[in-house]
Formats: structure tokens, C-alpha cells, sequence
């Protein structure tokens, strides 16, 4: 019995594409026009077509794709799929090395975030508004093998007139669906497009491989990150001596002591050092670790544990951020631009919004998508130090900085308004 997950291409081997195009627009204009067509389309295309005509989408009305292109750098970075660009590129190099297709990642509700290819291909595409930003998931653009893949949880090719939109026949494209290995939940979609003409039967089966690549690869990262985890871990829980146990940034579990075994805990959107509800632990202790954070279920009258933060600037060149909790102390070397970031927070302990901070690093407060853009690079590598709305640092954080003795060298390289600002106090 086949394997109605298994990827189907369009054109079988040994059929002529030519013929199978004239076929599906022979049934493509019958089925749009209500009359009975020659032939059915494949169950994949068929259930596609029929959403679009159960919302009654007109394959002919359809608006441009919607395209954003402020936030494009924050989607690419909080997809989850910028781990394994580089191999999925590298996999299918061999489809697009010839200058005839063109290779797109989209996350899952369907947005372009990359795409590569020559520049006539590309050129192509940019006339359909197939380009990085836009929206091309099945409500957006009709039966495709992005937003189909997406629907339809399965690898799909859709060949000429299987596409609903009509504008849309003069191309093929394969798609696929990457899942994260540890939800089983798709987060993006690898696809390749191109002139109907270089539509191979093989080009789906190859591109649904390479997305179970990216699958491995990410479950690879994971298992490595809580390896990390865990060998920190391990002799903080044996020091502790009571139920605690560590998971990552996501609530993976990394290592347990003296606690029933959970794969996974359901951490606080903003998840800070402190004390917080976790289920189903109850009342917690909460503190950062390297990668992850140490869990520790306690009394609801029990002193809590204060964090400390210390910020050292001395070392314009080498700027460095260490953090003490009760059971650990870690150092960690920061980026310049994260030293900025931080040292505004540190002065402005009631916090600061995107436009205050775009106006104290870039003297513009409408910068505010390039701030949003390096304070999610920031919270995502130092989880739970900051807040947001406004950016602020935790209220039970201690925060001290370490200043250069000369106040003229603070992070000398810096050219933002509120460091010169500091040099001269």
C-alpha cells in the first residue's frame, strides 16, 4: 500500500509534461467554470482548490501578496530556521545551479524570508510579487507549493494549471514542510520554483529529503544544547540536595534530581530570576543558567534568592557581563553593541522604550525596528535578564558596573549619543 503521506510529483515518470499541462487546463477551466471537467486533479490539488472556492476566492481577482519587509530581519531570526539555511542551500544548489529555478525558505504561516537564484529567475518571480516578505500561504495566493505544503502538513508539487491562480500556470514549484523534532510543529517550508518546463518528477521526493535533513539537523542542536545544559547542571543539583531540576530556554528538561520525570515544563512567557508559578511544580525558584535555567520548587514564605548582574566596561575592547545566583556565577563576553544596551538599561533602572532607545544609540527615536531587531538578539542569548514593554532589567536583579577609571575611554569605539553622554559625567 503506497504511503498517502509520501511526496507525489505532479508529472509521473515517463509522462509528457506537455500533454498532462494541456489535461489540467482542460479540467482547471471546466472545474473554475462549474461544468464537469475530462478528468479529476490529484486529491492534493482537488482539497486545494476546493478551500479556496469554500472561501470564495476568485483565481482570477486575487490581490498582490501582502509583503512585509520592516520586520523581515526579526521574522528570519525568530523563525527557528536560520540553523539550517546553510544546509538546505547546500542541498539543493544542484536545482538551481543551472539558472532555471528558484530556491525559497518560508516560515510556517507562509512568509518568504529567503530566497536565492539567478537573476533572470528572480526577475521572473519579482513580477508575481514572489519575493522576500511576502505572504504566499493558500489565502494569500491561491493552490501553491508553499501554502499547499503548509496546508496540507505533506510535501507537495503543483504543476501549471494545478495552481488557482490562473496568473500562476506558466510555473512549477516543489514544496515541503520542516517540523520542529521536538513539537512535531511545522515551522517553515523549503521550496523550490520555476518555468513549467523544468517540472522532473524527481524534484519533490529530493526537496521532502532535504527538509527531513533540516529535521535532523535541528533535533542534532537540540540534543547538544541540553548536553551543554546538562553538564552544567549535573553538580549544581547534587549540591543542592533537594528537588530541583534544569530545562532550557523552550522548558526542555536537560537534568532532574529528586522530582518526577517531565520531558518538557511550561515556563512563563517572560520568565525572569525569581519566584513564579510553574505547572504543574507549583510556587518555584527561578535562576539563570548558561542555556537554560535551574528550577527549584519552594515555599511560598521562603525568602527568595536575589540575582546579581555585574556589567564590566573597563575593557572598552573586551566588555564581559557576570551574572550570581545562589547556587552559580557565570561570566559571559558581550557583544560592543550589547554593552550599549545594556549600560542605557543600567542607568535608566525604570526602563526604556523602542524609541527612547533608538534615540540613546542612534540619536533617531524611528529606528525602532533596528532596536527591536538587536534586543531580541540580546534577550534570546541572555533569556530572562531583560524585560520588555518597557525594556527594563528584572525589578530583584542587583545591578552593578564596573566603569573605566577614565570615564573619556567608556567603550571608546561607541558613537551613541548615550554613551557620549556618560564620558562626560
Amino acid at each position: 500500500m503506497q504511503d498517502p503521506s509520501a511526496p507525489e510529483p505532479a508529472v509521473a515518470v515517463g509522462e509528457n509534461p506537455r500533454d498532462y499541462a494541456r489535461l489540467m487546463s482542460a479540467v482547471y477551466d471546466a472545474t473554475m467554470a462549474g461544468m464537469r471537467a475530462p478528468a479529476r486533479p490529484r486529491s492534493v490539488i482537488e482539497d486545494s482548490w476546493q478551500r479556496m472556492m469554500a472561501n470564495g476566492i476568485d483565481p482570477d481577482r486575487l490581490a498582490a501578496p501582502v509583503v512585509e519587509l520592516a520586520g523581515l530581519e526579526m521574522l528570519r531570526r525568530s523563525s527557528g530556521l536560520l540553523a539550517v539555511l546553510d544546509e538546505v542551500s547546500r542541498n539543493l544548489e544542484s536545482l538551481i545551479a543551472d539558472g532555471d529555478n528558484i530556491l525559497v525558505v518560508a516560515d510556517a504561516p507562509g512568509r518568504v524570508l529567503w530566497r536565492s537564484g539567478s537573476a533572470s529567475v528572480l526577475n521572473h518571480a519579482d513580477r508575481l510579487g514572489f519575493i522576500e516578505g511576502a505572504h504566499w500561504g493558500e489565502n494569500a495566493v491561491g493552490t501553491n507549493a508553499i501554502g499547499t505544503a503548509l496546508a496540507s502538513s505533506r510535501a507537495v508539487q503543483v504543476f501549471s494549471a494545478e495552481h488557482y491562480q490562473r496568473s500562476h500556470h506558466p510555473w512549477t514549484c516543489a514544496g515541503a514542510p520542516i517540523k520542529d523534532p521536538r513539537t512535531g510543529q511545522v515551522i517553515g517550508v523549503v521550496d523550490v520554483s520555476g518555468p513549467a518546463t523544468t517540472v522532473h518528477p524527481t524534484t519533490v521526493a529530493l526537496v521532502d529529503v532535504v527538509a527531513r535533513l533540516a529535521e535532523s539537523r535541528l533535533r542534532e542542536q537540540h540534543d547538544r544544547t541540553l548536553n551543554r545544559l546538562r553538564s552544567v547542571a549535573a553538580p549544581i543539583l547534587a549540591r543542592i540536595g533537594a528537588p530541583a531540576l534544569a530545562v532550557d530556554n523552550d522548558g526542555w528538561v536537560a537534568a532532574v534530581d529528586s522530582l518526577p520525570l517531565h520531558n518538557r515544563i511550561l515556563l512563563p512567557d517572560e520568565i525572569a530570576p525569581g519566584r513564579t508559578w510553574v505547572p504543574p511544580l507549583g510556587m518555584c525558584e527561578i535562576e539563570l543558567l548558561p542555556g537554560g535555567w535551574l528550577v527549584r520548587p519552594t515555599h511560598e514564605d521562603a525568602a527568595p534568592a536575589i540575582s546579581r548582574v555585574t556589567l564590566d566596561v573597563r575593557d572598552s575592547g573586551a566588555p564581559s557581563l557576570e551574572m550570581v545566583g545562589q547556587f552559580g556565577c557565570w561570566r559571559h563576553d558581550i557583544s560592543p553593541r550589547h554593552a550599549e544596551i545594556l549600560l542605557v538599561l543600567a542607568t535608566h533602572r525604570d526602563g526604556r522604550s523602542a524609541p527612547e532607545l533608538a534615540d540613546d544609540l542612534y540619536g533617531d527615536r524611528s529606528r525602532v525596528v533596528t532596536v527591536r531587531a538587536e534586543m531580541s538578539r540580546l534577550r534570546k542569548q541572555l533569556a530572562g535578564l531583560v524585560n520588555g514593554r518597557p525594556y527594563r532589567f528584572q525589578t530583584s536583579t542587583v545591578v552593578d558596573v564596573c566603569y573605566p577609571q577614565d570615564m573619556a575611554t567608556l567603550l571608546a569605539a561607541s558613537t551613541a549619543p548615550a554613551i557620549r553622554a556618560l564620558r562626560r559625567t
